[in-house]
């Protein structure tokens, strides 16, 4: 495939984490009284704290009152889901470790430590990276972009398959789309056994929709002049979701 593309980079650490806490819809509060999940509730600031919004009665106001000032008090944690059904859909985590400080009706939370895992592995992410850190210009519409690729052009992921070396093919009986971003687009590969990801790097990074079509338009050409499709994964435009 020589040098298809030319741009190779990924997020950041503290780029993904802040496209995680920008997608997620729901988060994990673990404090002194327990484990609460709280849905809707939460927004993010420029500089990536955490506000709560929680009703009067919850335990957590009265454990920010009554905890040490600046120590560690609580965690919160963000599940990163694939919005495209697959095997195991939980792409990676994120756990924000700190305490809260009431604010005008809501909690405002200050990060003390902060801890991503992703396919790649596990990271520690600096503070001042992620209080600086852009979030992905694609993060929000991720859901519904990977959604309309895979539901109304299975066969453009199909193609796209020809991209992918044959090695990393074997076996496949289903590939979806399994995450976009700026850098690039991640493939899932499932086996009868196991499944696994390709990533497809973009040869520019993408700063909005209109950007993205066009980079994606570049790989579906390339993928037209590479060989064909594993015969084994024409399935899927009859199998569906299954």
């Amino acid at each position: 495939m020589g040098d298809r593309h030319t741009w190779t980079a990924a997020p950041a650490a503290a780029e993904h984490a802040r496209s995680v806490l920008a997608a997620a819809w729901s988060c994990a509060v673990t404090a002194e009284g327990g484990r609460e999940e709280f849905v809707g509730a939460h927004t993010v600031a420029a500089d990536g704290r955490v506000l709560l919004h929680v009703p009067e009665d919850s335990a957590l106001i009265a454990a920010a009152i009554c905890a040490p000032r600046g120590e560690p008090s609580a965690i919160l944690e963000f599940a990163d889901v694939a919005p495209v059904p697959v095997r195991n859909r939980i792409r990676g985590r994120l756990w924000l470790s700190g305490w809260f400080v009431p604010d005008d009706g809501k909690l405002a939370f200050r990060p003390s430590r902060i801890v991503l895992r992703r396919p790649s592995g596990t990271v520690v992410v600096g503070l001042d990276d992620f209080a600086c850190a852009q979030v992905d210009p694609l993060a929000t519409a991720e859901a519904q972009l990977l959604t309309h690729l895979a539901d109304a052009h299975p066969d453009a992921v199909e193609r796209l398959t020809r991209l992918v070396e044959p090695d990393s093919l074997h076996g496949a009986v289903r590939v979806r789309p399994l995450a976009v971003d700026r850098h690039g687009l991640t493939l899932r590969i499932e086996r009868a056994r196991g499944n696994g990801d390709v990533r497809l790097p973009f040869h520019a990074p993408a700063d909005d929709v209109s950007q993205l079509t066009e980079r994606m338009h570049v790989l579906l050409t390339q993928a037209s002049s590479a060989a064909a499709c594993p015969r084994a994964l024409q399935r899927q435009r009859t199998d569906g979701d299954g």
